[in-house]
């Protein structure tokens, strides 16, 4: 059994010993923690927090546990039950609550879950306020509410179509060109709260001829949900056979978008955040940002746009502190991670979804089409095992030394721009590993980079 407590939150695998998996009493123990820091940062304040989950098996256990440890600490609870992570992002200032719980485990296979925690923005919380809350936890340091000061529980469902609404009033989406597209999509939502959303999200843009693939939200996915081109060969053949136009698919909490074209072909997870950010940029002037382990082909389109690309440290709250001090008008991850902020800061599919149909119509092209129309490159992702003896930080300055006559990042580890190449080079938190992902025109050309790059480390110790 694995538990996993980080900065963002607690995640694990259901059952187990205390601490060693995510059992009932963890889950209780974290929310409590989670809790008490809410109400310490807002005294003399009734605290109000938004909880929502996956469809995922364990779902319904952990949600009942987190939010009847909420109400024992005498925080009210509005509930959306079935929901997506982009959802709660949204309702947490819509409620003007005090923060937000999604429980997902992403894209983690069924036995996994997870307390994902969210500030008064509905944004992700900070690094130290992370440490905070596991500071508390560890300590057990809770004091929970007598009889007549518990917290209430409201039942909404109303977010599902606050949610679509607030993407329809968004000047950028085309609905009348989506709608005279009449386009045939296919949805593979893994059985979760996708198989809800999204085919809701098409109805709402006009979207007649959607085809319903594992959209039923039991949890039991019927394929591993991390939404890669090894998984998705059922949903490039249903495409085929019904002739549609592009196939959406979408992990078990909806922050995470991919697309399959016309042809059963992958449109590619890197490029849903370029395609998107590029029909963005054609209408907002502004700059974009990415992880520094993203495709290079969003600093190509934006550069193309006469308009400024920045990278930031990998992870959603590195993203997201980017954009804001850029003043991003689109940016994301290369793992199908939209984030467009005239909506809200965090990845979201849904509105993903309307972006890359607004797209598609307007340029009244195929998908495979729409994709070679973007500078074509390709990621190979490699590591190295390190004895733990070894000073891996000196490694990495070495190599940053070695190559100081290139373009070099050191925000988060090293990356190395080449001419149109590049090669990142993270170490691993928790063990002697040090990640290596390289970018070129061909995977042959991308594996052979990164086989140099592992050489000249290896030279070094």
């Amino acid at each position: 059994m694995t538990l996993i407590k980080s900065i963002s939150g607690i995640r694990g695998t259901i059952g187990g010993e205390v601490n060693q998996g995510l059992t009932p009493v963890d889950a209780v123990k974290f929310a409590s923690a989670y809790g008490t820091w809410l109400l310490r940062r807002n005294s003399n304040t009734v605290v109000k927090v938004v909880i929502g989950r996956d469809a995922r098996i364990s779902g319904q256990m952990i949600s009942d546990l987190v939010i009847s440890t909420l109400v024992g600490l005498g925080i009210d609870v509005v509930n959306l039950g079935l929901s997506t992570t982009p959802t709660v992002e949204v309702a947490v200032p819509m409620e003007s609550a005090h923060g937000g719980i999604i429980l997902t485990a992403s894209h983690n296979p069924k036995q996994w879950n997870a307390l994902k925690l969210l500030n008064e923005k509905g944004e992700f919380i900070s690094g130290e306020e992370g440490k905070i809350v596991l500071k508390i936890a560890e300590n057990e340091d809770f004091n929970f509410a007598e009889v007549d000061d518990l917290g209430s529980v409201t039942n909404d469902d109303s977010y599902l179509k606050k949610h679509i609404d607030a993407i329809l009033n968004l000047k950028i989406v085309n609905l009348e060109a989506i709608k005279a597209a009449d386009f045939s999509i296919v949805v593979d939502a893994v059985n979760s709260t996708g198989g809800i959303f999204v085919p809701a999200m098409l109805d709402a843009l006009g979207v007649k001829k959607i085809t319903k693939l594992y959209c039923d939200p039991t949890g039991h996915f019927p394929h591993n949900p991390e939404p890669l081109p090894e998984h998705l060969t059922d949903l490039s053949q249903e495409i085929k056979e019904k002739g549609a136009d592009v196939g959406f698919t979408v992990d078990p909490d909806v922050d995470r978008l991919a697309m399959v074209c016309e042809d059963g072909s992958m449109f590619g997870e890197e490029y849903t955040l370029v395609a998107v950010a590029d029909y963005v940029l054609s209408k907002t002037p502004g700059s974009s940002v990415s992880n520094l382990s993203s495709t290079r082909a969003l600093r190509d389109v934006t550069e193309a746009r006469g308009q400024t690309y920045h990278a930031s440290a990998v992870g959603e709250v590195n993203v997201v502190t980017k954009m804001k001090a850029e003043n991003a008008v689109i940016g994301g991850e290369g793992n199908g991670g939209i984030i467009y902020p005239e909506l809200h800061y965090g990845r979201d599919s849904l509105v993903g979804i309307a972006l890359f149909l607004s797209l598609l119509a307007e340029k009244k092209m195929k998908a495979s089409e729409l994709r070679d129309s973007y500078p074509a490159y390709t990621i190979s992702k490699n590591k190295i095992q390190l004895t733990p003896e070894i000073n891996v930080d000196q490694i990495l300055l070495e190599m940053a030394k070695k190559y100081a006559n290139h373009e070099v990042d050191t925000t988060d580890g090293v990356k190395i721009y080449i001419e149109k190449e590049w090669v990142h080079l993270r170490k691993s938190n928790t063990e002697p590993i040090i990640r290596i992902y390289s970018e070129s025109k061909s995977l042959a050309a991308a594996n052979e980079l990164a086989d140099r790059i592992i050489d000249e480390i290896n030279a070094l110790f």
